[in-house]
């Protein structure tokens, strides 16, 4: 067998000694420390254009690719590592005569270190919706390249990211210009987590920009370790939370500015309170518990809305998250702060809000940026026994033009603007829903029933326990309105709410009852619409 290259002339077994290393990267963080020690070693490096120039401007002796090649780049870039040269050199088996034949023959210089960032093709694409744009940063010559190294790990090293220079750099001084093959297998590791993120980001882009609707034939999850929470849903649970690479406004990119880390727990809580108070244009306000709102309300201000999302269940409000769509100034922080809370979200803090929330050390406070209804938007995904559902979120916000009136009086301009404001409350509750409402804001919420009547019942006693706790003279469900996320399969449900002081009703609609529903409410003089849309939620 000819001798290889130096590089696998092995101290100890399972170290590759580098002798050449290609480098192309457009972030240079950390690039200075590990050209540094490759030169230290004797290990030959050859670069992209752009990286060539810049190891060149500090002194470090590198080989632009194109020289390394014999072939320049083509076609403004696309082409430029898709050589033999280079996919020859990372991808030959030192060990195997008829690899280091080929090498030999068609004079190919083995690559022992692979070192490459990929086009950030997720950061244009959340900036920018120019889809040729988008495509030229879809990148080809640095993932190949990264499979090929990967796929070669027992000869070669792949580096990808600069926090993983140190794992390379630590064997080069230990072993003396060697890397070890359990680092090599490690990164190797990241490699192809990192190309089938990569991959999937672009599917999931693709995927997104079509416009036909038909799902595709193959649907790819992937992400990128964001923190190992303290547990699950419970202590025996482990978890953790992944970062998709959607740069959209929520939980996962908001800026924490203070407390403990978030559990899994919280997450839901919060992506729940988000979700609900980003559906609202007016200042709001609501409280969620177990990923249920127990209080939302709009009003002028946020301590108005903060205010009456607590007033009508302020004993379910005890431990926990508000959210607002508006910044968080000090008197509406000092008022949320009388009430045990563990988490609050807005859009923004003011300095002095800050300030006061730092004296509560262990409340965690996110600032997620601008709110608006297309966070609601994307696909939702749901784990079940052999596989996975995926749905589109359920984005749709009723309006007073989308309600058919189906009863002899039609509602007022109040009633209306209470009407689509609980129904718009009732899609973020769980099935069954009912949400009692009156002047932008929930007086009673029953949810997670499995019979409809119950959620109205317990909904209404939430507020009848209320308004006996506020000693007022009638019941806060007085001409309040009343939605249901489904339609009422008997009429029962509407008789309870018309008992209970309601003067108009939203639901969906479609009961092969709905009739006898309409009757019921006709005779009570109530208003009711039909939405036609249905928002259940499991």
């Amino acid at each position: 067998m000819d001798q290889p290259e130096e590089s696998t002339i092995i101290k100890d077994p399972g170290s590759v000694r580098l002798k050449r290393a290609l480098i192309s990267v457009a972030n240079k963080t950390g690039i200075d420390e590990l050209a540094t020690a490759l030169v230290k070693n004797n290990v030959e490096i050859i670069a992209t254009q752009g990286t060539c120039d810049y190891l060149k401007s500090k002194d470090f002796p590198c080989e632009e690719i194109s020289d390394f090649t014999g072939m320049p780049e083509l076609m403004e870039g696309r082409v430029k590592t898709l050589h033999p040269k280079i996919h020859g050199g990372i991808l030959a088996q030192r060990d195997k005569n008829a690899h280091q034949y080929a090498l030999k023959s068609h004079d190919i210089k083995q690559i022992d270190l692979v070192v490459v960032n990929l086009y950030p093709f997720v950061d244009v694409v959340a900036e920018s919706d120019d889809e040729d744009k988008c495509l030229d940063n879809i990148d080809i010559g640095g993932l190949a390249m990264i499979r090929s190294a990967a796929k070669n790990y027992k000869h070669v090293a792949v580096l990808t990211a600069p926090k993983d220079y140190q794992l390379v750099l630590k064997d080069l001084d230990i072993h003396e210009g060697a890397v070890t093959q359990s680092v090599r297998k490690r990164l190797a590791a990241n490699a192809f987590s990192l190309t089938a993120t990569y991959d999937a980001n672009i599917s999931s882009w693709f995927m997104g920009a079509s416009t036909d609707g038909d799902f595709p034939s193959r649907y790819s999850l992937s992400g990128t370790l964001e923190n190992v929470l303290r547990y699950g849903e419970n202590p025996q649970q482990q978890a953790a939370l992944y970062n998709n690479g959607d740069k959209a406004a929520g939980i996962v990119n908001g800026k924490q500015i203070q407390g403990q880390a978030l559990s899994y727990n919280n997450i839901l809580d919060a992506e729940a309170a988000f979700k609900i108070v980003s559906s609202f244009d007016l200042p709001s306000a609501v409280i969620v518990k177990h990923t249920n709102p127990c209080g939302v309300a709009c009003g002028g201000s946020a301590l108005e809305a903060y205010n009456n999302a607590l007033i009508y269940d302020p004993r379910s409000a005890y431990g926990g998250c508000v959210a607002l769509n508006v910044p968080l100034d000090l008197e509406t922080a000092r008022q949320i702060m009388n009430t045990y809370t563990q988490i609050i979200i807005a859009p923004s803090f003011e300095s002095d809000a800050v300030d006061f929330l730092s004296a509560h050390e262990k409340l965690s406070v996110i600032a997620t940026g601008e709110m608006s209804r297309e966070s609601a938007k994307g696909m939702l995904v749901r784990s079940v026994s052999g596989g996975f559902l995926v749905q589109q979120s359920d984005d749709i916000f009723i309006t007073a033009d989308d309600v058919e009136i189906v009863t002899e009086r039609g509602p007022t301009e109040r009633e209306m603007e209470d009407l689509i404001f609980a129904f718009n409350v009732c899609k973020f509750v769980s099935s069954n829903a009912i949400v009692y409402a009156k002047n932008k804001q929930t007086l009673g919420i029953g949810g997670g029933q499995t019979s409809r009547i119950d959620a109205a019942r317990i909904a209404a006693e939430k507020a009848q326990n209320i308004s006996v706790a506020l000693e007022l003279e009638h019941s806060i469900l007085k001409n309040s309105v009343v939605a249901s996320d489904g339609f009422f399969p008997f009429a029962d449900s509407l008789i309870a709410a018309a008992d209970a002081g309601v003067t108009a009703v939203i639901q969906p609609g479609g009961s092969m009852r709905d009739e006898e529903v309409i009757t019921a409410a006709d005779d009570r003089a109530i208003a009711m619409v039909f939405t036609k849309t249905r928002h259940f939620r499991h």
